[in-house]
């Protein structure tokens, strides 16, 4: 690129800037008046692994720069998932339990408690310690808190930002095994040395040509136990038993109910491509003064929520939304039960999804959880009692207050997942094999959500997909899970669509391991412009020293 076209790009990159700051577009928006030219490592996604990746790499000396699709940086860390599925805290290392800690320090003043006192709150998110714990780490936080931590990163360490979306048709340039550079919608190309695909969704891994897969592997193909369809396997979230599947109950002529197949698709432990459902992670209040009440949809139909209602009249005492409670009152909503806030069955297109198509998407998935809100608090097929409870509770006034007080990110808990050289599978997870080249730990469960609903063989609704599978303990995760095959690209870093088969991905798609797998995504990265060698030849000796150095959990 010469030198009047860069000078061009920033003028045109400056002035996009200023015009997205004054009329609120999100198209492109820069954190820094400035861009660079070149780069040594550009990051993109923002995500909690994007942000913690950008850190590291402005740490270990290397000119960086992040591009984020989303405004909000920190991925679901900041878009309602604060109960955070840790698993053992133990593993937390590095920039990641730097991050949980600033938590921690935010809610030792009283000035964090506008909404409770401080001496109330106990909880502590799903296996963190309590928030005067000893290890001054908080595993539960707000919305707002998250963001702020994610800003005050990209501040001290005065990391250029850019948000664009990459070209889905012509958005990598490549030069042989290697991404020359990526361009935007808005046709800016940025140019790097390494790259690193943060997303969730991987657009940059396959776009670039590197191998991936959508969806569930046979139990066979990697020796597994919980992989491909599950359907005479136990379920967690499972729907009451007895509920008839009919449009007109007793009469198959009336055709299905809404969202459910005939059957599961094929036998135990046969591969598809279905995936594990979406939601948002809403963030909800019992305080009157800060609660916003939730509206009915304008497409709201009662025979959408008829599988609802019909589990209402078996078990009325259900738990239809789970409501972890979060500081000062507020919750992180997620999936309760057999029907609750996923949307099962109605994301399998996101993943290879344009952008137009995703977004469509995301508004079927808001519909549904209002719609489903609003059915709880009022509908007359609900008893009095149940809607008492849900109507205490409506959107936490003072969070996203850009977007209507609702979360600016779905949950995307597994989309693309790349296939190296190197697979973490369940094997692996469970112990039960050795990994030679750690960079970080994991500890959550085997866990996926339901995958779909379908008629079983006694001829009534099942869900299918949703387990939850024990582990003995922390497992170490291993570099070639996000590197590519050498042959497809020698600079990317893939630290959130990772080599892993559907069900170990269950395990290790948690977001405390999402930015453990970031830092040290950006440290090979680093490496390997000092070296000038490929991320495949990064000396693993040099990358754990420094690793250890910083702070990382690797056994």
């Amino acid at each position: 690129m010469n030198t009047a076209l860069r000078r061009l790009r920033r003028l045109i990159a400056a002035v996009t800037a200023l015009l997205a700051l004054v009329f609120g577009t999100n198209t492109v928006r820069a954190q820094n008046a400035v861009l660079p030219d070149h780069v040594d490592v550009c990051v993109y996604g923002g995500t909690s692994s994007g942000v913690m990746a950008a850190v590291e790499a402005h740490k270990m000396g290397r000119s960086v720069l992040l591009i984020s699709p989303k405004i909000r940086l920190g991925g679901l860390t900041s878009n309602g998932l604060g109960f955070t599925d840790v698993g053992n805290p133990h593993i937390l290392g590095g920039l990641a339990r730097d991050c949980f800690h600033r938590f921690w320090l935010y809610y030792q003043t009283d000035l964090a408690w506008n909404w409770e006192p401080r001496s109330t709150f106990s909880n502590a998110g799903q296996g963190g310690p309590a928030l005067n714990d000893t290890s001054q780490i908080a595993i539960s936080f707000e919305p707002h808190v998250a963001v702020e931590v994610f800003q005050q990163y990209i501040a001290e360490n005065k990391i250029p930002v850019v948000h664009a979306r990459l070209d889905l048709k012509n958005g990598v340039i490549r030069d042989g095994a290697r991404i020359k550079g990526i361009r935007m919608e808005d046709g800016h190309e940025y140019d790097a040395e390494v790259f690193i695909d943060a997303t969730y969704e991987g657009d940059l891994m396959a776009k670039a040509g590197v191998s991936y897969t959508v969806g569930r592997e046979a139990n066979a193909q990697y020796g597994e136990t919980l992989n491909g369809i599950q359907a005479a396997q136990s379920k967690v979230n499972e729907l009451p038993e007895g509920i008839d599947p009919y449009v007109t109950k007793g009469d198959p002529t009336s055709g299905l109910l809404p969202g459910v197949n005939a059957n599961a698709g094929g036998e135990y432990g046969a591969a598809d491509k279905r995936i594990q459902a979406y939601c948002y992670r809403l963030c909800l209040t019992d305080v009157a003064a800060n609660r916003v009440a939730i509206t009915k949809p304008d497409n709201y139909r009662e025979a959408d929520y008829e599988l609802l209602f019909r589990a209402i009249e078996v078990n009325p005492k259900e738990s239809f939304l789970k409501l972890s409670l979060l500081e000062n009152r507020k919750t992180d909503c997620n999936n309760g039960c057999g029907i609750s806030s996923d949307y099962i069955g109605m994301n399998y297109d996101y993943p290879e999804a344009d952008y137009a198509a995703r977004e469509r998407i995301e508004v079927a998935h808001k519909n549904w959880q209002l719609g489903l809100m609003w059915a709880l608090q009022n509908s007359p097929r609900v008893p009095v009692a149940l809607r008492q409870y849900y109507q205490r509770w409506g959107l936490a006034k003072d969070e996203f207050t850009g977007s209507a007080n609702w979360p600016e990110e779905i949950y995307v808990r597994e989309a693309r997942r790349m296939v190296s050289d190197f697979v973490e599978t369940e094997p692996l997870i469970r112990n039960c094999s050795s990994v030679a080249h750690s960079i970080g730990m994991g500890s959550y469960t085997l866990d996926s959500h339901d995958v779909q609903r379908c008629v079983d063989a006694t001829g009534h609704v099942r869900n299918e997909g949703g387990v939850h599978g024990l582990i003995k303990g922390p497992y170490r995760i291993d570099y070639g899970c996000i590197v590519p095959r050498a042959r497809e690209c020698e600079n990317l870093l893939v630290p959130v669509c990772v080599s892993a088969s559907h069900i170990a991905y269950g395990s290790i798609r948690m977001e405390p391991v999402f930015m453990i797998l970031g830092q040290s995504a950006a440290t090979a990265a680093a490496l390997a412009v000092e070296g000038h060698v490929p991320v495949q030849q990064v000396d693993y000796g040099k990358l754990k020293a420094r690793l250890i150095a910083d702070g990382q959990v690797l056994e």
